[in-house]
């Protein structure tokens, strides 16, 4: 389903003309939704960067949207970074002066991220990340029109029925229509799996 056919679609479903700001509006808040619910195989990128002697943070891609790993590369060989809070580094690395080499990382503005210890040197570091795709309102068309336009529909419709001041029992209806499409493309996806192996602290095996 591109664009103007999901346009179409709200407004025959709501047998209501919207503008085009008001169309954008649903979309777009239903693909926020969607791609912070479900972690998506197909929108992940990888992102090599240098890390700083001496500065404890890293920034982030401007697509960001969730990490999966972070590694320090030394030729072929990888060094996983864990991923914890942010209060877990302050307290494990309280005096930034202390360096070393990087064990942990966490999320810590929506631009950057804090290490721990400080980096002893300017390590080549690999970044596994989800990004946010361009809306399908830019882009006519995307991965999730394409290959799983339910979610996208329902969910939009959601938020015009509710914006409509629409009946309780409508909302209700379109929500778990939009839930059930939910849980479907979490098969395809992670299911919001925010803690992998490594976040966690288990060690991950080689492969092979």
């Amino acid at each position: 389903m591109n664009y103007t056919e999901l346009q179409a679609n709200i407004q025959d479903i709501c047998e209501t003309t919207f503008t085009s700001d008001e169309l954008a509006l649903f979309t777009q808040q239903a693909e926020q939704k969607i791609y912070t619910a479900v972690q998506f195989p197909a929108l992940r990128r990888n992102q090599t960067a240098n890390m700083a002697i001496g500065n404890k943070y890293l920034t982030l891609p401007s697509d960001f949207l969730w990490s999966y790993s972070l590694a320090i590369v030394s030729s072929s060989d990888y060094i996983y970074l864990l991923n914890k809070d942010v209060n877990f580094i302050r307290d494990a690395y309280p005096n930034p002066a202390t360096t070393g080499v990087p064990k942990h990382y966490a999320y810590f503005t929506d631009t950057s991220l804090i290490i721990g210890p400080t980096p002893n040197a300017a390590f080549d570091v690999e970044f596994h990340y989800g990004y946010y795709p361009a809306s399908i309102v830019t882009a006519s068309t995307s991965w999730l029109g394409d290959d799983f336009d339910s979610a996208l529909l329902n969910g939009a419709l959601v938020e015009a029925i509710r914006f409509m001041k629409g009946e309780a029992d409508m909302i209700d209806l379109y929500r778990k229509m939009y839930l059930e499409s939910l849980t479907l493309l979490g098969g395809l996806g992670d299911s919001k799996l925010r803690e992998d192996a490594y976040r966690s602290g288990q060690y991950r095996t080689a492969v092979g």
